[in-house]
């Protein structure tokens, strides 16, 4: 297996998606969401979650969208929280 270090962030997400999903883990997307772009803007104007969706599936799906491009200036961030949660999930 090589080092985590080495893989683009599009694969560290996709690895850490596959484990969140497999958990449902919601804390993971609930914090990872936190931290884009997108969907600070959107907190800041509207002030709760409800925007986001109802269902963990509605969460994964807004996720998803943010695959790796739209990151801006919270891609160190977020690959950082990508490598952090595949550390520490795998055994």
């Amino acid at each position: 297996m090589s080092d985590l270090n080495d893989l683009p962030t599009e694969e560290l997400r996709r690895q850490a998606f596959a484990i969140a999903e497999h958990r449902h883990d919601v804390g993971f997307f609930w914090d990872l969401l936190r931290h884009l772009p997108r969907t600070a803007d959107a907190a800041a104007e509207d002030a709760s979650g409800g925007g986001i969706g109802e269902s963990i599936a509605d969460l994964i799906g807004v996720v998803r969208q943010l695959s790796g491009k739209g990151y801006g200036d919270a891609e160190p961030l977020v690959r950082a929280k990508f490598l952090d949660y595949l550390r520490t999930t795998q055994p």
